[in-house]
């Protein structure tokens, strides 16, 4: 990227997978000019100041936000309010705070009751991740051509949105507006629902007394494996999505639990033809989402077919 940077100063608080690929994301294509750094753990803050991550770092996230006109919060859900009554006394006026939480509804009624007036509050989650965490985690290119959500409120500057959306733009994102609730809606399905399912699956094959621990190991080159990877995802991160976004997710669960119920009906009674018709839907949804560029279709999810055979 060339040209002047969006921000002078921007503040992450937080430094794990997302804070950390942020960071370099912004350094790499000079979208901020300084990059100060704060997170609770003395011990990643090291980490983070070895890799380089930063210009500033401290353990106190007022200090880190005295001065940015971005500040970004990567930290847990249920930390945000926290965070907040913290950080609010030092935001400089005119500064965009944002967030980069999986869940909306929840960051609106925690963190806007403790912005300053003048303070533009625009909540955002950039769609895009791994299973792993820490600031070792983070490279640059994990937004490329990824969805940024932001849920601006009614009363949002039209400057500090455009200057939030370039900002994601610069990373590599597509940007999207959604109100809160919708964005709550839409990631219960394509995101926490899944996320459920896989801790559950991975839980009931550790659970079954017929089935060793060493055979699940060693036959998990199946479907399971897939599992595993959503099921390795963040635990404190996961408890707090669940508890933030309870509604939508205890509804997505209901839908989920009526279309097993119904798929076990057809197992049981041997109805071929809904089983084909179900399995038919479902695979042209893939085909659909690797057309959208959202992944992609490589064999065996662009693993080395040779060294892992995708059975099952």
């Amino acid at each position: 990227m060339t040209g002047a940077p969006i921000f002078e100063r921007m503040a992450l608080i937080g430094i794990g997978l997302i804070g950390s690929s942020i960071a370099q994301a912004a350094r790499q294509r000079g979208l901020a000019r300084e990059i100060a750094i704060s997170t609770r753990s003395a011990e990643t803050l090291r980490r983070a100041e070895e890799l380089g991550l930063g210009d500033h770092y401290s353990l106190d996230a007022a200090v880190a936000v005295d001065g940015a006109d971005l500040v970004i919060l990567c930290v847990p859900v249920g930390a945000n309010e926290a965070v907040a009554k913290w950080i609010a006394p030092a935001l400089k006026k005119g500064a965009v705070l944002t967030d980069v939480g999986s869940t909306k509804g929840s960051v609106v009624d925690q963190v806007s009751p403790h912005v300053p007036e003048g303070v533009h509050f625009i909540p955002g989650h950039p769609i895009a991740g791994t299973e792993q965490s820490g600031p070792d985690a983070g490279f640059s290119t994990l937004f490329e051509n990824r969805w940024c959500i932001l849920t601006p409120p009614d009363t949002v500057d039209p400057e500090a949105l455009e200057k939030l959306s370039a900002f994601w733009r610069g990373c590599g994102s597509d940007v999207d507006l959604m109100e809160p609730k919708h964005h709550d809606l839409v990631l219960a399905i394509v995101s926490h629902l899944p996320h459920l399912i896989a801790y559950n699956i991975v839980g009931t094959a550790d659970d079954l007394e017929t089935v060793t621990k060493s055979e699940v190991i060693k036959y998990s080159a199946s479907g399971f494996r897939d599992f595993t990877r959503l099921a390795a995802s963040d635990p404190t991160m996961w408890r707090d999505v669940c508890l933030s976004n309870k509604e939508a997710i205890l509804e997505m669960l209901a839908r989920f639990s009526e279309d097993l119920s119904a798929l076990q009906r057809a197992i049981r009674w041997g109805d071929g033809d809904m089983l084909f018709d179900l399995f038919t839907r479902t695979r042209g949804i893939r085909r659909s989402i690797i057309e959208a560029g959202q992944e992609t279709d490589a064999p065996d999810f662009g693993r080395h077919a040779k060294d892992e055979p995708a059975n099952g």
